[in-house]
């Protein structure tokens, strides 16, 4: 038998124990391009726009733009920041992840696009009083402002914003079950 047919085999019955033992693979299927996590999408400094993680290389890793759909490496010299990994300051000390930022513009809009990033900055600032009241205001200048706006609404056209929802539901699951399994 050639290499090729048993390595079909193999993946064939690790598909066939994934996906039929929970009956997900319909659900891969059908939300392929959200089958990455947050930690997947990336903010790098000097370049617009997000990117989504494609690879890694033995220099840095390999991205694709999530507007335009066209690749580019980014070297181990660029600063590269995952979503997941940006908060925002508030007054009383504790950070607010980016995630649950994004989460309350999602839920004040009802899923549709905000405002521009290129708004006056009186226009960003109420807005986003309204949607994160106690936020610091001497540490959160209005360029980080316009980032936050700009990725919300990135997120929003390339249809990408249930990917925070899906981790919330997945953290939730996973607390649960390590809250049982210590019982």
């Amino acid at each position: 038998m050639c290499w090729y047919l048993v390595l079909y085999k193999i993946f064939s019955y690790i598909d066939s124990i994934l996906f039929n033992k929970y009956n997900h693979y319909a659900i891969f299927a059908a939300n392929f391009k959200n089958w990455f996590m947050l930690k997947d999408i990336l903010a790098i400094s000097g370049q617009p726009g997000l990117y989504k993680l494609i690879s890694n290389t033995k220099n840095g890793i390999i991205v694709e733009n999530l507007e335009t759909k066209k690749r580019m490496p980014s070297y181990a010299t660029a600063k590269v920041s995952a979503l997941e990994d940006i908060a925002i300051y508030t007054e009383d000390g504790e950070d607010k992840p980016l995630s649950e930022v994004i989460k309350s513009i999602k839920d004040k809009v009802n899923g549709g696009q905000i405002l521009s990033h290129k708004s006056s900055a009186d226009e960003l600032k109420s807005f986003f009083e309204e949607i994160m009241s106690d936020y610091d205001k001497e540490r959160v200048y209005i360029s980080d402002i316009k980032k936050v706006i700009q990725w919300y609404n990135t997120l929003q056209s390339v249809d990408m914003l249930d990917i925070i929802e899906e981790e919330e539901e997945e953290e939730k699951a996973d607390n649960i079950v390590e809250n049982e399994t210590a019982e």
